[in-house]
């Protein structure tokens, strides 16, 4: 071990630009000498002259310096380098040729093809042999205790996540198999680790090899699959982590850094959304976007992904300045090119609207801003009215007079037959949209969808809040199901959406199947390594004013139009009936002043046809 480290330190101090070159050259004289020797034997001198070492020698030189080979880290030596190696030996052989062609000197070819692989072998060789050195200098310099992981996964991420454990022995991570459903891979190896079978021995492996971390590293795996592995991964004292999922990437790759424990979304986490990429760059690449209620679980979404389709700039209008302030900082970290700015307001400032859509003319606008606590707006039904009705008009009118391109309105499954304040007042912004595309040349569109996974006020932080508190987890019903979907999933569908659109359409995400509240309850007590009725309980509560125990079917596929995306349908709306409509704002305007709550109500059924409160608190 002394003697390896000695070694690794002597060698570093070599690889220094001018004790490398001078070795290079030597190694490619060396080379010429063996390929002559190879080819002719003990008659090597009849055929080689002393002129060919100072030509190979000039090759050399300028190959080296065309090649940008001392440019490099060469203990990070991979494939890359290799590729710069080969580039560099057929410079050099191909100026060799040109030049015994020139001087009309009889060759033999396959010297230069001998000569071409031994320069590989020479120029590789030393470099490829730091990098062997490097890794076992780090292993024994590290004194961290070694952990027995087993990694599920044999594909690319698999493959990098091993790469960058061997790359660095001072994580402590002892790689002991790999684990892949394809019966084509067993038996194979991955950098030395070996591909030990498919997914239903991982408990008898785990057993066996003492595994004390299992990585799941399938960046595009659904939550089902998660789920399975995780369920035959946990057993007491082991830790189950996974790699980002493809939503969370940024940039296309993922370091060791990002691995995490596995959490309940990726347990629900469905197929990864399909963009028909060339029309949204036709909307977003460089247009300049307004997205309201931008600092919260959407809006802060919708902003970065519109990011990765490089628009002119980005305005972040919220009434929140903290989670303002913190995403605009997000963003010029991870889009250093992008021009971002925030604008503090509410949508219900009806002057600060229009003055921020005047002063930055935006062509897009996505409309996140809303209140969405259904227990809250059925106590408060006039600040539903005037944030989620009046506030989306305000934008709406601000969009046509500034003659903004395209208007997508966040909406929600709630305002399908809605039984709660929160729906019918969204189902009314849904209306503006229909009646405004009549008269504008705005493309007005609405996107309804589900509840969102990990979003503010949400489930999923509530339960972990009351679990972190020892418990007990608060559920309205055991029967209560909720379509859920990803946050990046919303977004990614919604600026899909504004794609399609043509103006007038409310769009309908597939949300998939309804999940029971209560199994949600028990896989995050799973995951956070309790035990249901042992360390937490689950307590049953009673339903909320406004709340349904199941959520309307979103998607009627017999009525609902398809579009070109297979996850995103159109809405058969009923006419709207436009002269009684704006009668009907105009008194609901009056009434939300008043604070009349039972007299907004009796309006927003005279507006939502189909709205029929379960609440009678009014």
């Amino acid at each position: 071990m002394k003697w390896g480290n000695i070694m690794f330190e002597k060698l570093m101090k070599l690889y220094k630009k001018p004790y490398l070159i001078i070795i290079d050259i030597f190694l490619i004289n060396l080379a010429l000498l063996f390929s002559y020797i190879l080819r002719f034997d003990r008659n090597f001198l009849s055929h080689l002259e002393y002129e060919f070492f100072i030509a190979i020698t000039i090759f050399g030189l300028i190959a080296l310096y065309i090649t940008n080979m001392y440019n490099k880290i060469w203990h990070y030596a991979s494939i890359a380098e290799l590729k710069a190696i080969m580039k560099t030996s057929l410079i050099i052989n191909a100026f060799f040729i040109v030049y015994l062609y020139f001087f009309m000197i009889s060759f033999s070819r396959s010297v230069v093809i001998i000569n071409l692989v031994l320069d590989v072998f020479a120029l590789g060789g030393t470099r490829f042999l730091l990098r062997l050195l490097k890794g076992y200098y780090m292993k024994n310099k590290s004194n961290k205790p070694q952990k027995n992981i087993l990694v599920v996964g044999a594909g690319d991420a698999g493959d990098l996540l091993i790469r960058e454990y061997q790359k660095h022995p001072e994580l402590g991570k002892n790689i002991i198999g790999v684990i892949d459903d394809d019966k084509s891979k067993h038996g194979l190896e991955i950098h030395g680790i070996k591909v030990l079978g498919e997914r239903n021995i991982i408990p008898d492996v785990i057993d066996e090899y003492d595994v004390e971390e299992v990585v799941i590293a399938i960046p595009s795996a659904k939550g089902k699959e998660i789920k399975d592995i995780y369920n035959l991964s946990k057993k007491e004292d082991v830790k189950v982590k996974t790699v980002p999922s493809i939503h969370e990437i940024i940039d296309g790759q993922f370091n060791v850094n990002q691995v995490r424990e596995v959490q309940v979304e990726d347990l629900l986490k469905r197929e990864q959304v399909n963009l028909i990429e060339d029309e949204i760059s036709g909307y977003l690449s460089n247009k300049i976007i307004f997205i309201t209620g931008g600092a919260g679980s959407i809006g802060s979404e919708l902003c970065r992904q519109s990011a990765k389709f490089k628009p002119e700039k980005i305005i972040i209008f919220d009434i929140n300045e903290n989670d303002s302030y913190f995403l605009k900082r997000e963003l010029n970290e991870n889009f250093p090119n992008l021009d971002t700015e925030v604008e503090i307001g509410s949508i219900r400032d009806r002057k600060k609207v229009f003055n921020s859509i005047s002063k930055h003319k935006p062509n897009v606008i996505f409309h996140a801003a809303a209140h969405k606590h259904v227990p809250l707006m059925e106590n408060n039904p006039e600040e539903a009215v005037k944030n989620n009705i009046f506030g989306t008009k305000n934008l709406i009118e601000a969009a046509d007079q500034n003659q903004v391109k395209r208007f997508i309105l966040i909406s929600t499954d709630k305002a399908v037959n809605p039984t709660n304040v929160m729906g019918a007042t969204k189902r009314v912004a849904e209306m503006f949209v229909q009646s405004y595309s009549k008269k504008s040349n705005t493309k007005y569109m609405a996107v309804r969808f589900g509840n969102v996974l990990g979003s503010k006020g949400s489930v999923i932080p509530i339960f972990k809040k009351q679990i972190k508190n020892g418990g007990p987890i608060t559920v309205t019903h055991p029967k209560v199901r909720r379509y859920f979907m990803t946050i990046p999933e919303a977004a990614q569908l919604v600026i899909q959406s504004g794609a399609i659109g043509n103006g007038g359409e409310v769009f309908i995400l597939d949300m998939g199947e309804p999940i029971k509240i209560i199994e949600l309850a028990r896989d995050l007590i799973k995951l956070s390594g309790y035990q249901e009725g042992v360390d937490i309980n689950i307590e049953i509560t009673g339903l909320r004013p406004g709340e349904k125990m199941y959520e309307e079917i979103l998607l009627d596929t017999e009525d609902d139009i398809s579009t070109k995306h297979e996850k995103i349908y159109i809405s058969n709306l009923n006419c709207l009936e436009e002269n009684e409509f704006i009668e009907n704002i105009n008194n609901l305007e009056v009434l939300a002043d008043q604070t009349d709550k039972k007299n907004i109500i009796k309006v927003l059924k005279n507006i939502v046809k189909e709205y029929e409160p379960e609440n009678n608190i009014h």
